[in-house]
């Protein structure tokens, strides 16, 4: 990269002084490259990708200005997004800021932040959905604005995914499976009506940690979340998503329900939800995730059997 060119783009682009006074590469998950940049500005964040993965970037800003603007809980805040002609090649960019991330902090509190976070909603009443179609990891999440939750999940959640899966290989016993459990989705929402929360939409617990910040001598530190996949939906979702691969300790939820408690029918969906997630793994790792998703179907129809 010729950080003195992109420095001159960044002034353009941003109307703003911004000078890279030097860049190193950090960890910045499975898709992106990413960058800590430190600039006449202070540290800040870079990724950078082909020029037509831009709508990824760009959704994302959408998101994490959403997430911002709920005044609920901590994200980055981004500077800009664009396509910058790199020597031969053009790169897609999101510029934000950088943030001094920790594992360690106050899981209650988190809990607590997160539980006001699901209390935003647009309007009212507040369908379910999102203003533009986005991305989960690296799989198109479509995002038409629905008022019915299950038309919603089995449409425009577990049905995409399904039709992805046999276009990846899948076998006809996931599809199959999958149309089943769609059919049957109504009885797990026998005694529950979901409400329409904003969520992260991806929250595992890679997607999330603590910003370690320093004033006047005093240190803190605040639960700060990123790399949304943000729609309005049930809130137990995002909730489920965090027992998937773990990383959220029993502090959290009790944060949690303190402020925003869940109704006893969650652990029953809470497989029902995390399919969709499997299945996601699925069609952009394959491996082991088929088995799981066709090991979670089956457990979930047994349910309906009894």
């Amino acid at each position: 990269m010729d950080w003195q060119a992109f420095s001159q783009h960044l002034r353009e682009q941003l109307n703003q002084p911004i000078n890279i006074e030097s860049a190193h590469a950090v960890s910045g998950g499975d898709i992106h490259q990413a960058y800590q940049l430190h600039t006449s500005q202070g540290n800040l964040f870079l990724k950078l990708n082909q020029a037509h993965l831009l709508p990824l970037f760009e959704t994302e800003a959408h998101n994490l200005n959403a997430i911002n603007q709920s005044n609920s809980m901590r994200c980055p805040k981004v500077i800009g997004s664009g396509v910058f002609q790199n020597n031969h090649s053009h790169q897609a960019w999101l510029l934000m800021e950088h943030l001094n991330l920790t594992n360690k902090g106050d899981d209650f509190q988190r809990g607590r932040d997160l539980a006001f976070m699901h209390h935003q909603v647009h309007q009212s009443p507040q369908p379910f959905g999102w203003f533009e179609d986005n991305y989960i990891g690296h799989t198109i999440q479509r995002n038409q604005w629905q008022f019915d939750w299950i038309e919603f999940y089995g449409k425009q959640r577990l049905q995409p995914q399904l039709e992805l899966a046999q276009l990846r290989g899948a076998s006809s016993a996931l599809f199959d499976l999958g149309q089943q459990l769609i059919a049957a989705l109504p009885f797990w929402f026998q005694n529950y009506q979901p409400e329409a929360s904003l969520l992260h939409g991806d929250l595992w617990g890679g997607n999330s940690a603590f910003v370690k910040e320093t004033h006047a001598g005093s240190t803190t530190t605040e639960a700060v979340i990123y790399d949304p996949a943000c729609y309005y939906g049930d809130r137990e979702t995002d909730i489920a998503m965090t027992e998937l691969f773990g990383g959220f300790s029993t502090e959290f939820y009790a944060g949690y329900n303190e402020v925003f408690p869940l109704d006893v029918g969650y652990n029953q969906r809470k497989p029902l939800y995390n399919l969709y997630h499997v299945l996601n793994h699925f069609n952009l790792f394959g491996g082991q995730y088929e088995q799981q998703a066709l090991q979670i179907m089956n457990a979930l129809l047994k349910q309906t059997q009894k």
